[in-house]
């Protein structure tokens, strides 16, 4: 199981202390800040918190501006009217965290939060000179309609149009313009390392904060016998496989998670490598479950392997997962996993087993 320390938090602002320096970037933009955050913590308000033996690693907050709290947002190109909208309040990250795995995360927890309330849009406000925030916020379809008086562009997410040109712009919606759907096979050991949230008998909320720590991006490697049939904007059900010996592992192995197939490689094929083993270890970073040693294990010893890049779009949840048994005299497991091909209705038909309204998951 992974590290259950590492999710987000939701804490009242009064507990992470003002003076940390991880906010001094905070006050030198925002001068105003001390006081801000005097009065968030007065009002009990709550926010997202990554933290470790170490510190603070990333702070997100998020405002309901619902309706007697909607407010017209003055640009330099315009004024937006107001309508019911979710404010990402405040998004930091620790400046010398490398990598993206917790910004994507924050960004993706604010997008599942949005997905599950009853308004259209998204907005955020971002200095110009934050780069590597805006590169995210863009990546996952983000996009910027002018700047406020203080300089800040200001960046929007509407549902009544989503960009659905690929896995991160649609995030966490699924392009319902897909070829097929398959299943990725998961032993239970690996898939409760790279998707930990999946199996945890705890609230949806509690869930998405520890899926955010883990990431939105995932790699998964593939060593079929002969080929994979997945294709780029494709989704997938995660299956986990029961390894155990105790019960029947047709009711044991179940479909936990959904995800979307963003990029697929063929490292190798018949045993002939097709990159080498420095882009291989490089293309999966830090998103899989194996360490670099596992990695040149497999990538020496395997006839064939291939790299699943994945959007993680969601989970079914405790108590709503779907065990084998059920797939298969539904008709929906009638092959080898890597083999199966779905289609729309049956993939939307299976996440409807699981509890979910299909119209707020898969659009066109």
């Amino acid at each position: 199981m992974g590290n259950l320390k590492n999710k987000f938090r939701k804490k009242l602002f009064e507990l992470p202390d003002l003076k940390d320096s991880f906010f001094d970037s905070l006050k030198l933009d925002y001068l105003e800040f001390d006081v801000w955050y005097a009065k968030k913590s007065e009002e009990k308000e709550l926010a997202y918190i990554y933290d470790d033996d170490d510190g603070i690693k990333a702070f997100l907050y998020l405002k309901n501006e619902y309706d007697d709290k909607a407010e017209s947002i003055s640009l330099d190109k315009g004024l937006i009217p107001a309508e019911s909208r979710i404010k990402i309040g405040t998004l930091k990250l620790l400046d010398t965290i490398q990598g993206v795995r917790l910004g994507e995360g924050a960004i993706g927890m604010a997008l599942w939060y949005w997905q599950s309330q009853p308004v259209n849009e998204i907005y955020v406000t971002v200095f110009p000179k934050h780069l590597k925030l805006i590169r995210m916020l863009e990546r996952f379809g983000f996009k910027c309609r002018g700047k406020n008086n203080r300089g800040e562009n200001v960046y929007f997410k509407d549902k009544r149009c989503i960009d659905l040109s690929d896995s991160y712009t649609a995030f966490p919606y699924i392009n319902g313009q897909f070829a097929h759907c398959g299943y990725i096979p998961i032993n239970d050991d690996f898939h409760d390392t790279l998707f930990p949230y999946s199996e945890l008998k705890n609230t949806e909320q509690e869930s998405q904060e520890i899926a955010a720590a883990n990431g939105i991006t995932k790699v998964y490697l593939a060593t079929p016998s002969s080929s994979i049939n997945y294709q780029i904007g494709d989704p997938v059900l995660i299956y986990r496989r029961y390894t155990g010996t105790q019960g029947k592992p047709g009711f044991k192995s179940v479909v936990t998670s959904f995800c979307t197939i963003v990029e697929v490689i063929e490292v190798k094929r018949y045993g002939k490598a097709n990159i080498s083993l420095n882009e291989f270890i490089s293309q999966v970073g830090n998103k899989s479950v194996y360490n670099e040693h596992e990695l040149h294990e497999l990538y020496h010893n395997s006839k064939n392997l291939f790299l699943l890049v994945m959007t993680y779009n969601g989970f079914l949840g405790s108590g709503k997962n779907i065990n084998y048994m059920t797939l298969k005299n539904a008709g929906y497991f009638d092959a080898y996993p890597y083999q199966v091909k779905l289609d729309r209705k049956q993939f939307e038909n299976i996440l409807e087993i699981g509890g979910k309204d299909v119209r707020n998951i898969v659009i066109n």
